[in-house]
């Protein structure tokens, strides 16, 4: 079973990895996270506006914080190496086939050796159901499409099977989840403290 899914994981791989090779500038800007920093400082101005008290924005940035700490920290530190599946960029017998980018002329751009799970696709899955749960329906929509298309990029370059990715996106969204449950309940604590003091 094990060997027919990583068949399946490797062809469809190969059929979707340079496919486009006209995106190729364009998938190597959408997997660099500097690139993304206009975005980041909407989704931080829209939850400053929509947490007024500063409580509230402090448990709001611990749990940014912590949720993303947790999909780097388990992704790279813990299934990476203990699962240690070689990234397609890496592995001897696709050498011939995988369609690499330039990350300067005359050097490929390769990734580390290990590829299970994505962190890219963990970071941002667990971001875009963190700030979508926070900020409402069409930013959590826009906010997951956002993070699809950094994962196939990832596919694109040459550095992550699509069965990283999807397993980047299921550690994400379990610790998206996980983090936005304790922002909402330690807001909601909050907010009844207030309600209190005010009684």
């Amino acid at each position: 079973m094990l060997s027919a899914l990583n068949e399946f994981d490797t062809w469809l791989f190969l059929a979707l990895n340079g496919a486009w090779p006209a995106l190729d500038t364009a998938m190597w800007w959408v997997s660099k996270p500097l690139f993304w920093t206009p975005l980041f400082v909407a989704m931080m101005w829209a939850c400053k506006a929509r947490f007024g008290p500063w409580r509230q924005r402090m448990v709001v940035a611990l749990c940014i914080g912590l949720c993303v700490t947790a999909t780097d920290v388990l992704s790279a530190r813990v299934l990476k190496p203990n699962v240690a599946r070689l990234r397609p960029s890496h592995e001897p017998s696709l050498v011939e086939e995988v369609h690499l980018v330039e990350e300067r002329p005359g050097e490929l751009y390769r990734g580390g050796k290990h590829g299970f799970v994505s962190s890219h696709a963990a970071n941002h899955m667990g971001l875009a159901i963190f700030f979508g749960g926070l900020l409402g329906r069409s930013w959590g929509i826009g906010l997951c499409i956002w993070a699809l298309l950094i994962g196939f990029s990832r596919i694109h370059l040459g550095v992550h099977y699509p069965g990283d990715v999807l397993g980047g996106f299921v550690l994400g969204w379990g610790i998206g989840i996980l983090c936005l449950a304790m922002a909402r309940r330690m807001i909601m604590t909050l907010e009844n403290q207030k309600k209190y003091s005010h009684g």
